[in-house]
């Protein structure tokens, strides 16, 4: 039992059933993800919940025949093709219900949240839909569907349980996201996710620190701070500079390698954020900085309380104190009246910015948000010609500073997966420090990765020169590309090349030892018995006597 019941809140089973069952074949689960970062780790909950109720997570074989018991899916309404993408998933699903007796499936998350009963309507064989605010009911809502053998629909309207309480299989062992708040208090006009997740609620710092130590005890060296609007973390408990201070807080935690966050606001992006971002020394020097338009008329019209100059200002003052930053943003084509003078707006401030990489999107307009009524909706040919000027424009900003790390030395966190090959070299990836895309050369004389049976990874005995997935290798960038870099210096007589051990790539080979059968490895330094095991973390619940 845990000395502290405010990590581990208990786990109620669906189905006392699923537990009790002494037999091998205990029903399976897969859940796919639609969406952003947070979605991502609302389904790592939802896995979590599942197995906490008895079910196992099916196999890879069986997930890409959709052979499961049941499967979710994770949605998301910030595009417009998020619907498209829901039915279509829904319509594959369909022919494997009819021929899997017993299958269920449920949809979830923001267009769960939005569109309610209409889902059960277009696709009456789904069998569970629930929201935002109640991804806890997930294993009792398929039991309830199961007993009544109808669908259910539970649409809760505010925050029932705060989502970090509830058990969480990871996906990585080595890198995890953290949630320390829910909901957002902007009103973008062309955005749909307050509404659909609510004002903002902060996490106490204290229960997200509480997270990060156990996730980094687990193995884990990375850990990404997730929240709608990051930097206006306190606000709720009374303190603006809570959010400085958590970033400082980390770089306290001992085995803490990196720590990233995603997403801040840049008109609640303050200095005291900057100072301890370069002044500590597991915060990595990478920044996601959303800007949308770079026309101060268009801004204004979405809402979004900032212009152009306070925006380049904050790139400045951060550059200043971290110079090798890699900034990221997000940028919205073809807002409603959006001039062909405000989208030279744009092209000028993106080309001032020399951001490494955005994530460009043409507007669409979403029911229920204010943009959607708008007058001067712009033809789909103008808003398609603007994007590919733009995209042209960030693909050669992203070259050019993809260039510039041409001989930088840099230390890659290495990740699950090989990575590019061609004839010379056999190659792995991972992420940098600014979170540049790296793919890393192995020394000719280090053992092939290709066999999955023969993974030298895995062996007793690892071989010097081969990273596993969690460790860090120091490498020289040789040569890029716009969005990854490729380092071969391993090739080279002399060049650059060490690996360094990590706890997240012991917990990794347990991981692995434990998928494939071949039981926990002694001598691995403190992984836990079972990596990628369902957690609980955060605040505490209350408890029925």
């Amino acid at each position: 039992m845990s000395a502290n019941p405010s990590l581990n809140p208990p786990v109620v089973p669906a189905s006392a059933a699923l537990l009790d069952d002494p037999g091998p074949a205990r029903p399976t689960y897969v859940v796919r993800t639609l969406g952003c970062q947070m979605n991502v780790h609302d389904s790592e909950h939802m896995a979590g919940m599942l197995e906490g109720a008895g079910y196992v997570r099916a196999s890879a074989e069986a997930e890409a025949r959709d052979d499961a018991d049941v499967v979710v899916i994770n949605t998301c309404a910030v595009r417009e093709n998020a619907a498209t993408r829901l039915y279509g998933n829904l319509g594959q699903l369909a022919s494997v219900k009819a021929r899997r007796d017993g299958m269920q499936i449920a949809v979830g998350g923001c267009l769960a949240q939005k569109d309610r009963e209409v889902i059960v309507e277009k696709a009456p064989w789904v069998d569970v839909v629930f929201g935002t605010h109640n991804l806890d009911a997930l294993p009792v809502l398929l039991e309830r569907a199961r007993h009544n053998e109808r669908a259910q629909v539970e649409i809760a309207e505010s925050l029932q349980v705060f989502p970090s309480t509830l058990p969480t299989r990871r996906e990585s062992v080595y890198a995890g996201w953290v949630s320390i708040s829910v909901g957002c208090n902007n009103t973008c006009t062309f955005c749909i996710v307050p509404h659909l997740r609510g004002k903002e609620r902060d996490r106490r710092p204290g229960q997200v620190l509480a997270e990060v130590e156990a996730l980094v005890a687990q193995g884990a060296v990375e850990v990404t701070l997730l929240g709608q609007n990051v930097n206006s973390y306190g606000v709720e408990f009374g303190d603006r500079g809570a959010f400085a201070k958590l970033l400082r807080a980390c770089g306290s935690v001992a085995g803490l390698e990196r720590v990233r966050f995603t997403s801040p606001h840049p008109a609640a992006f303050t200095d005291d954020v900057i100072d301890a971002m370069a002044q500590t020394p597991n915060v990595m020097p990478q920044l996601h900085m959303p800007l949308q338009s770079g026309s101060d008329r268009v801004l204004r019209a979405m809402r979004r309380s900032y212009r152009s100059d306070r925006f380049l200002g904050i790139l400045d003052r951060v550059r200043a104190a971290m110079p090798d930053a890699a900034i990221t943003t997000d940028l919205i084509v073809g807002f409603p009246g959006e001039t062909e003078e405000d989208f030279a707006e744009t092209l000028r401030v993106v080309e001032a910015s020399r951001f490494a990489s955005a994530f460009t999107f043409q507007y669409s307009p979403r029911p229920g948000t204010p943009a959607a009524t708008l007058p001067d909706q712009l033809p789909k040919d103008v808003v398609q010609e603007r994007y590919e000027r733009l995209t042209a424009l960030q693909d050669r900003i992203s070259a050019e500073e993809s260039a510039a790390q041409v001989g930088r030395t840099v230390e890659v966190l290495v990740t699950d997966g090989t990575g590019r090959k061609d004839e010379v070299s056999r190659r792995v990836t991972g992420r940098a420090a600014d979170n540049r895309l790296v793919h890393l050369a192995l020394p000719a004389t280090s053992p092939s990765l290709a066999d999955p049976a023969t993974d030298p990874r895995l062996a007793d005995v690892v071989h010097p020169d081969v990273p596993r997935p969690g460790d860090l290798v120091t490498v020289t960038v040789t040569r890029s590309a716009p969005y990854h870099l490729v380092a071969d210096s391993a090739l080279d007589a002399g060049g650059t090349y060490a690996v360094r051990r990590t706890p997240a790539g012991d917990a990794w080979v347990a991981r692995e030892r434990a998928r494939l059968g071949l039981g926990g490895d002694e001598h691995s330094h403190g992984a836990p018995a079972v990596a990628g095991a369902p957690v609980s973390l955060g605040m505490p619940v209350l408890r029925g006597r």
